[in-house]
């Protein structure tokens, strides 16, 4: 982990740039929830429309783990991203590249895409599939916008992390954590 002093926010601060709220900014978001929300009402009406099994199965799995990616970075940045008292997890003062982040840069972003991924696989209706390739697109960019807005806020060492670390790919994360150890 990599300490930064903490500095007063002002509104012309990179830092406070995630604090005010912007329509343009959050439009590739806006864009794959409303997907995700289809692709819930789909699954909802058409809940294993092909009948295969397996694919139910599969999607639950991924259904857990989107949880888990999702929830986890909450406690994660609260416990060791320096997050003061009674302000929001994602007001980290340092960077955090341990745990679940040694794995995965954006594990949330990760959790939107096997969201998206296990609806699909949970309603295996051709709308799903459609709707999946939007999520997955905005997501990817937005991956790479927060990308961005790190390098600004961490500088150099976050720039080495992303050397080190996969933005959403957990199993080559996985693999090079393991590939570490030994």
């Amino acid at each position: 982990m990599v300490n930064l002093s903490p500095e007063p926010a002002n509104e012309t601060s990179p830092d406070n740039q995630g604090s005010r709220w912007r329509l343009s900014d959050n439009l590739p978001c806006l864009a794959y929830s409303s997907c995700i929300i289809a692709q819930i009402v789909i699954t909802f009406y058409n809940f294993n429309s092909l009948g295969y099994n397996a694919l139910i199965l599969i999607g639950q799995a991924l259904w857990v783990l989107s949880i888990v990616l999702g929830w986890l970075p909450i406690y994660t940045f609260k416990r060791r991203g320096g997050v003061p008292n009674d302000e929001s997890y994602m007001n980290t003062t340092m960077l955090v590249d341990t745990g679940l982040y040694s794995v995965v840069r954006h594990p949330q972003f990760l959790a939107w895409i096997i969201v998206s991924l296990s609806l699909t696989l949970l309603s295996q209706h051709w709308l799903n599939v459609l709707l999946f390739m939007p999520v997955l697109v905005g997501t990817i960019y937005d991956t790479n916008q927060a990308d961005q807005r790190l390098i600004q806020k961490f500088g150099d060492q976050y720039k080495t992390y992303k050397e080190k670390v996969p933005a959403l790919n957990i199993v080559t994360g996985t693999l090079r954590l393991l590939m570490q150890r030994n």
